[in-house]
């Protein structure tokens, strides 16, 4: 993969950044490797993953993780009324997502997937392993070429999420992304915000503030670039000198974790942040 041939898919979906990643990940999935994209929420993990399928021609079923997902969701399951009309006929099986991506040589992108039961995750070794997967009543389903699973995951430390198995593990490659620079970062607000016009004060204001919050000894989890989107949206709706902090008292606490010995002061935590608040 040239660095010419990169930038062109980067450019037609629109991605800040990360073009050394995307070389990555399509290096990966050329050579028929599984890849496991670790990072901290909204560094653009499946917008990358979704470039890469595009790139190289191939769909993507899309599984989103949670702890009540179960294997026949994912596998897939034989519809009821037809197996009672005709028994269990090939046709009676209505694929998932594994299924699906399997047979069309697809990839299963698979977004969360600590967050998944651990039953539900052995589901893929078989599939990723020998590219096989056997169902009951149905038969095996065999990978046509180009099939691969791109999961993502958090970072242990987020709330929620579990460790995925030595196994599994051992079936994926390994490309971490990280926090993009802080111009990359407003570029991204700039791209994504629905706002009319380029209002740059604002944009370097919200992406400063939150970009502060990542490190803040008050805070375990800091903001992601999300959340300067929903700052800058916010505030030019509500215009005025304090548009800001008013924005940020309803941007900032679901995407914030605070600290466990923090005493969880909103207000405090904005005066540190706001560049109107802080002391010259």
């Amino acid at each position: 993969m040239t660095a010419a041939r990169a930038e062109e898919i980067a450019l037609r979906h629109r991605l800040v950044g990360r073009r050394a990643e995307l070389r990555a990940l399509l290096a990966c999935l050329s050579a028929g490797r599984h890849v496991l994209l670790e990072g901290p929420v909204g560094v653009g993990k499946t917008a990358l993953a979704r470039a890469a399928a595009d790139a190289l021609g191939r769909g993507v079923h899309r599984v989103d993780g949670d702890g009540r997902y179960s294997e026949a969701r994912l596998v897939g399951h034989h519809d009821p009324p037809r197996v009672l009309r005709e028994g269990y006929v090939p046709d009676a099986f209505v694929p998932g997502p594994l299924a699906a991506a399997m047979a069309e040589g697809a990839v299963l992108l698979v977004n969360e997937l600590n967050r998944m039961p651990e039953g539900v995750q052995n589901v893929l070794l078989p599939a990723m392993d020998e590219g096989l997967l056997v169902v009951p009543r149905h038969g095996v389903v065999r990978a046509r070429e180009g099939f691969a699973v791109v999961a993502t995951q958090n970072p242990r430390e987020f709330v929620g999420t579990g460790h995925l198995s030595e196994a599994l593990l051992d079936r994926f490659e390994l490309l971490r992304l990280e926090w993009q620079g802080e111009e990359e970062e407003r570029r991204i607000v700039v791209k994504e915000a629905r706002i009319g016009g380029d209002d740059g004060a604002l944009v370097a204001e919200a992406v400063a503030m939150v970009r502060a919050t990542r490190g803040h000894p008050r805070l375990r989890r800091g903001a992601s670039v999300r959340a300067a989107v929903s700052l800058v949206e916010i505030a030019a709706g509500l215009g005025g000198a304090h548009a800001l902090e008013e924005a940020a008292r309803m941007a900032l606490p679901t995407r914030v974790e605070w600290a466990e010995d923090a005493d969880p002061d909103l207000g405090a935590l904005l005066r540190e942040l706001l560049p109107s608040k802080k002391k010259p």
